[in-house]
This record gives C-alpha cells, sequence and structure tokens, in this order.
C-alpha cells in the first residue's frame, strides 16, 4: 500500500468514461458540483449534466424521471444527504418501482473529520440502503476499485449506491485488480486462526493488523466485503467454516452495517465466535482521520485485539467450555 488517491476523482473519471460510450449516462449533483469534482463532466456532456441545487430531494425526484424515461443517471453527493435527507425518496420514488437510478454517497464513514465535522460524517448510510428491497450497497476500499464499482452498477437492473470517501483515500490495490460485484475477496492468507472481514478504506488497517498477528504468531485470512447487497453468503459461509472465528471491520455504525451482515450469516448458516470492530453506537467528533479511527475503537490494536478474543472464544468453544 502507498499514499493515496481520491474516490471523488475516480467517481468522475468512471462517469466520464461511461458516458462517451453510452448516451444515457446522465449526472445528477445537488450543489455538489465541486465536492465530487465533477467539472471534467460538465465540460464534456454539458446537456447531461443537472444541478438542482440544495434540494436534494428534488435530485432524486429528477433522477427517478429520467430512469422512467430510460436514461441512467447517477445522483452523486455526500452520503447523508442521499440516505437521509432523502430518504423517503429513495425508497419510495427510486426503490418502489425499482428504477435504475444510481446513487454515490460521499464522505462515507469519519474519516473527512477535520474539514466537516460530525454533520458530514456519515456513519448510517450502508446499515439504512441495506434495508431497502432491491437496492445494491457496494463500499469499495479505494480511488482504483471505485473507478469499477461504478462502472458495474451501471449495468446493474435497478437501483445502486456505491459509497466513496473523503477524496484522500488509501490505495490498496497498486496495480489493476478486477472487481466482482457481489462477491467476497480474499486479499491476504496468512493461515486459519481467524476471518478478518473488511470493507471500504479500513482494508488498509485490516492488512497491516494481519501482517502484525501473523508476527506475533497468530495466522489470518483477510477477506474484503465491497458488496454489501446482494451479500456473497456462499463465499462467507466457506471462509466462517475454514476459521471457525470472526472479525469485522468498518467504518460504520458496528449496527446495520457489515459487522450486521456478517453477524446474520452466523445466526443463520455458520454459528463462530464473532467480534465487530467500527464504531459503537456513538457520535464521533472532528479530528484527523488516524486519530479518529484510533480514538473511537478502529485502530490496528482494536482489530489484533478482537481477532485475539475471536480465537480465545473459538478455543473455549472447541473445549465444550
Amino acid at each position: 500500500m502507498a499514499g493515496v488517491l481520491s474516490t471523488r476523482v475516480a467517481t468522475t473519471e468512471a462517469l466520464v468514461e461511461m458516458a462517451g460510450r453510452d448516451a444515457r449516462i446522465v449526472l445528477v449533483c445537488a450543489d455538489s458540483l465541486k465536492v465530487i469534482k465533477a467539472e471534467p463532466f460538465q465540460d464534456a456532456y454539458p446537456d447531461r449534466f443537472i444541478d438542482v441545487g440544495i434540494a436534494e430531494q428534488n435530485a432524486v425526484g429528477l433522477a427517478a424521471g429520467l430512469a422512467s424515461c430510460g436514461f441512467i443517471p447517477f445522483v452523486v453527493t455526500y452520503a447523508g444527504f442521499i440516505t437521509m435527507r432523502a430518504c423517503e425518496q429513495v425508497r419510495t420514488f427510486v426503490a418502489y418501482p425499482g428504477l435504475s437510478v444510481k446513487f454515490v454517497g460521499a464522505n462515507g464513514g469519519i474519516g473527512g473529520g477535520e474539514r466537516e465535522g460530525v454533520t458530514h460524517q456519515f456513519f448510517e448510510d450502508l446499515g439504512i440502503l441495506r434495508t431497502f428491497p432491491g437496492m445494491t450497497v457496494v463500499n469499495p476500499c479505494d480511488a482504483s476499485q471505485v473507478k469499477e464499482a461504478v462502472k458495474s452498477i451501471a449495468v446493474v437492473d435497478g437501483p445502486a449506491y456505491v459509497r466513496i470517501g473523503s477524496g484522500r483515500d488509501p490505495v490498496i490495490f497498486e496495480t489493476p485488480a478486477s472487481f466482482n460485484l457481489g462477491k467476497i475477496r480474499l486479499l491476504k492468507e496468512y493461515g486459519h486462526d481467524v476471518a478478518l472481514f473488511g470493507c471500504g478504506s479500513l482494508i488498509s488497517r485490516v492488512l497491516v493488523a494481519a501482517r502484525l498477528l501473523e508476527e506475533a504468531g497468530i495466522s489470518s485470512m483477510v477477506v474484503e466485503v465491497h458488496t454489501l447487497k446482494p451479500l456473497d453468503t456462499q463465499g462467507i459461509c466457506a471462509v466462517l467454516a475454514r476459521a471457525g472465528a470472526a472479525v469485522t471491520v468498518e467504518d460504520h455504525n458496528i449496527i446495520g452495517g457489515l459487522g450486521s451482515a456478517i453477524a446474520e450469516v452466523v445466526a443463520e448458516k455458520e454459528l463462530v465466535p464473532l467480534v465487530r470492530v467500527g464504531l459503537r453506537d456513538v457520535f464521533p467528533e472532528s479530528g484527523l482521520p488516524d486519530e479518529l479511527f484510533d480514538r473511537f475503537g478502529m485502530g490496528i490494536d482494536d482489530i489484533m485485539a478482537a481477532a485475539r478474543s475471536a480465537i480465545e472464544r473459538k478455543k473455549r468453544r472447541q473445549k465444550g467450555e
């Protein structure tokens, strides 16, 4: 891993590329042109760029109308303004009729906290949209994967959501990597003491924690779950069966996001000890991303402690305690 790249720029690059091939691609913003660095799209396709101003509910309604006429609209703005301010419009005007409106939500998680604070730290979005029938929900790990994810959801029949970051997002894949929507990805396999499931930019911390655990004699599997819905239940079950213990790591409230999704699989399919790492049902605060992650229980040490806890519980179960 090296450096940072902007998931926001990657989103616009994907949209410009797709628009050049498909005249149905339309970008709808809500005073968010500069937020997502979308000037190249506006310059190249001014007739397919619409900015409704600070009116996210109108943006969703407009996009629903476009989709009903055969266009493929992308609504791109802050994650919370899509999933909370316009929640009912997303549910009733897009998800209920199953329209192919695509949403991209910026500032997912708490990583943008030093610029805009709690009002623009969105740690509820994945949990909200997971509950909407027919909604595809994706949280890619870095800019290169965001670009592929945006292109992937464009061909999905029905509504979809991609979560992106603050614009200073860790690079996970230094060389091109494929993106398989709806499937988990094994990033590292040291062994099978514990499975570490992660999504989004915190994958960078999971990989570091796995290496340090290996040096301490604890072997793990690092598994990326970029698609939270539809969830790759079969793939997750296979990993759980091999490891027998699991940890989830996410920049999201532990309620409703990746931790809840894996817990549902554990409860219904493959009963193993599970420890969730994420925002523990509290509001965060302003600060630098790394400091916030450490402050709110998403540090590398926290991930390692969670792994040890899950393994200890597995051993007790194996002993019948």
